[in-house]
């Protein structure tokens, strides 16, 4: 029997993805990486030999982070499992968990305030409330179109997620605000942040929306994207709470240390903490 890729084997492969009921982005996301492998083998058998060196052609190229070729190892794996061509697995790379969030990817709640008063200022209020939204709620943006006026209205939204079902509160003062902004747009059912035509809005739009913002708050771009939102919640939350198990359940995270990632605390905050031990007498 060869190991070869085909189109035939990948549709199958596709196929038992959306039957796992895996997400859309998550079924795209492997069929994105497994055309590395399918590129790189280039119409070969494969063989271990063969996975092991592309293995080491991700890490030698230059192309690619750690983090990336882990996810096109996993993707292969995952592949090969479903073929039966197990004895073609490899390992993925090690990687220790970092410490602290680099400066440059840590949004700080004065750039989220900076980026609410600016929407308000560009008369959009639909973006402002939609990024308060996913803020004080801790939502991943797939999670927004579960906020409905019926939602709005019992403070209280059903989250379906990943094949897991949870509940989150609105803040009263949230509740308040998109309460009004219903009562004005004349939503009584359905999706609260929609477009023109009732439809939710996609991620890209709402990616477009808050880019566009950030040169008027003056908030770096690449600081700006719905996911740094929940990261945002989770940092204050704990701070707040000290409770990383309540945490893990708002944010619907089955493990704990899929939490931890998100209450790092950022370098400058790390630096403050290493000068305050004092242990440096020179």
């Amino acid at each position: 029997m060869k190991y070869v890729i085909t189109e035939k084997r990948l549709a199958a492969f596709q196929d038992e993805l959306r039957r796992e009921e895996k997400g859309k982005l998550t079924v795209e996301k492997y069929m994105r990486d497994l055309k590395k492998l399918e590129d790189f083998a280039a119409g070969r058998s494969l063989d271990k030999e063969l996975v092991i060196e592309y293995k080491q052609y991700l890490k030698d190229c230059g192309k690619y982070k750690t983090k990336s070729i882990n996810s096109y190892l996993v993707a292969a794996n995952r592949f090969f499992d479903f073929m039966g061509w197990h004895e073609l697995r490899v390992k993925t790379y090690k990687v220790q968990r970092e410490t602290f969030r680099p400066e440059n990817r840590n949004f700080t709640k004065k750039e989220y305030q900076k980026l609410i008063a600016a929407a308000k200022m560009a008369g959009n209020l639909r973006l402002a409330l939609l990024i308060q939204t996913i803020c004080a709620v801790g939502l991943r943006v797939s999670e927004l179109q579960m906020i409905t006026a019926g939602a709005v209205k019992k403070g209280i939204a059903q989250i379906y997620s990943k094949g897991k079902e949870r509940q989150v509160l609105l803040p009263r003062s949230l509740q308040k605000h998109l309460m009004h902004y219903i009562r004005k747009k004349g939503i009584h059912y359905g999706v609260v942040f929609r477009t023109a035509s009732g439809k939710p809005l996609d991620r890209s739009n709402i990616w477009k929306e808050m880019k566009a913002l950030c040169e008027k708050a003056g908030v770096e771009k690449d600081k700006v994207f719905p996911h740094n939102l929940r990261h945002l919640f989770a940092v204050t939350f704990y701070e707040k709470s000290k409770d990383i198990g309540k945490l893990a359940d708002i944010l619907g995270h089955e493990n704990i240390e899929t939490t931890r990632i998100y209450i790092r605390t950022s370098s400058y905050e790390y630096q403050k903490r290493l000068d305050e031990l004092n242990l440096v007498f020179l």
